[in-house]
């Protein structure tokens, strides 16, 4: 059985929590993985390119000049593609289908196989439950502190033989840890208080989905919403 440690909003370690292998121990096939991400993007992909031919163009509708006689070459209307302001030949267009199909097992089985590697790598944070008195920004922030999810910015003074000389203190940005925060239900204070943070998203357990969990390194969770992916994921 897969344990996992579970801490508070304080970042001490209260238990270890038992895993369901049914979820957190499945073997990762990245050539599936590849396959179902390739798919889901495809699906949100939205068709706006749209290109107008021939038929669609307004006007054309004379004979420019007569067949014969002009010394011109000839022409059956204005709007042929080798005119200025005429159709296009083979553009894109609105009526193209970009949709790919995905089996349901197929789609549970790789969201259990990234849960399963986040465990594996110990990229899985589990707290026995995430509840703030109200919208702060900082007082969230402070919880990823104690989780060790975070860290401040580090100041340092300019090189001397730096080019731009600067009284000025340099503040060196180090990339921060990005985390998927998995809730169990829509809570208004920690979805507010997160808004504001860089690299780090919410989201409900029922709605977990593939690119989230690749998307972002580290996967924050309470208990509580194990039981939720269980019921959702499992029972179906």
């Amino acid at each position: 059985m897969l344990k996992v440690k579970v801490y508070n909003q304080q970042g001490e370690k209260t238990a270890e929590k038992d895993l369901n292998p049914a979820i957190f121990d499945v073997k990762v096939k990245p050539a599936v993985v590849q396959q179902v991400v390739v798919a889901l993007r495809a699906n949100s992909r939205q068709n706006i390119a749209s290109t107008k031919d021939r038929s669609d163009v307004r006007g054309g509708g004379k004979k420019p000049w007569r067949q014969k006689g002009t010394g011109r070459a000839r022409h059956g209307s204005s709007r042929s593609p080798i005119w200025k302001g005429g159709g296009v030949t083979f553009g894109p267009t609105s009526d193209r289908n970009f949709s790919l199909k995905i089996n349901k097992k197929v789609k549970r089985k790789v969201i259990f196989a990234c849960l399963s590697d986040k465990v594996v790598n110990e990229k899985l944070v589990l707290l026995d439950k995430l509840e703030l008195s109200k919208i702060k920004t900082k007082e969230f922030f402070t919880i990823l502190q104690n989780l060790k999810l975070r860290k401040k910015s580090v100041k340092a003074e300019p090189k001397k033989n730096d080019v731009k000389k600067t009284d000025k203190k340099v503040v060196k940005s180090k990339k921060e840890k990005s985390i998927l925060i998995v809730i169990p239900k829509k809570d208004e204070k920690i979805i507010k208080s997160a808004k504001n943070i860089d690299r780090l998203k919410v989201t409900n357990a029922g709605s977990l989905n593939i690119v989230d969990i690749l998307k972002y390194k580290y996967v924050l969770m309470p208990v509580e919403s194990i039981k939720v992916i269980e019921k959702t994921f499992l029972n179906k």
